[in-house]
């Protein structure tokens, strides 16, 4: 009887530890258990190529969230295909009205809170989110039927659209890559070792060349008049 008695202590024991295993990573871990976080739903104009699902959310560059879902809605008033990016943030400015109420929401927007496309990572054609204010921007809004409320954004200037598009990031990888192999193949190749022996040799010899020099310097200042009759050996 007591053994069975054990074996159940042990086995709530154990699961005792895994329980408190799993919330201390979830507390400690990713350390977002207890945080405020607010789902939007943003919708830019024209193209989103080099936006992804995970791309950081910025305001002023310091990140407040990530993107969680990128979709595709059918504008009927427009009749046009609509690009719905909804974002996770967190309450993170501190004295501005809190997120996540459509009052609050409302006195942010007309502070001038505005989101816009901006790069990443210019190699790897990366866009991500940054949140500003521009009181000067009037918000619109689409006014989609959405799970999520809508802040509003800024248009993209079309010259930033096409200059992002247009850039040959393959053929600036490929170069990049190219220049690396180059200098690596430089850098251990036989030739530029026995180049660098060579040098240091020269440099030896440049060495001992110049401690000679100052030794007859120093001998001509102590006897100047070696100049003049040259300098005698002992038997003479």
């Amino acid at each position: 009887m007591s053994k069975k008695v054990n074996k159940t202590a042990i086995g709530l024991f154990v699961l005792t530890g895994i329980v408190l295993l799993i919330l201390s990573i979830l507390v400690f871990g990713s350390g977002s258990l207890f945080k405020s976080t607010y789902k939007y739903v943003l919708y830019f104009d024209g193209s989103l190529k080099g936006l992804s699902v995970g791309a950081p959310v910025t305001f002023r560059g310091v990140k407040i969230g990530s993107v969680k879902h990128i979709g595709l809605v059918y504008n009927e008033n427009a009749r046009e295909i609509a690009l719905p990016v909804i974002i996770e943030i967190e309450q993170r400015i501190k004295g501005a009205p809190s997120l996540g109420d459509p009052d609050s929401d409302k006195k942010m927007i007309a502070l001038g809170l505005r989101a816009r496309l901006e790069i990443q990572n210019l190699l790897a054609g990366q866009l991500m989110i940054s949140f500003d204010f521009y009181p000067d921007k009037a918000p619109v809004f689409y006014g989609l039927k959405n799970d999520y409320p809508e802040l509003p954004t800024v248009p993209v200037s079309q010259d930033f659209l096409e200059l992002f598009n247009d850039l040959p990031i393959k053929d600036i990888t490929m170069n990049l890559t190219d220049t690396l192999r180059g200098m690596n193949k430089i850098v251990n190749s036989s030739s530029l070792e026995s180049g660098l022996k060579e040098l240091n040799g020269a440099l030896r010899e440049l060495k001992d060349a110049s401690h000679s020099v100052r030794m007859l310097t120093e001998y001509l200042e102590q006897h100047p008049e070696a100049l003049l009759k040259g300098k005698t050996g002992k038997g003479e």
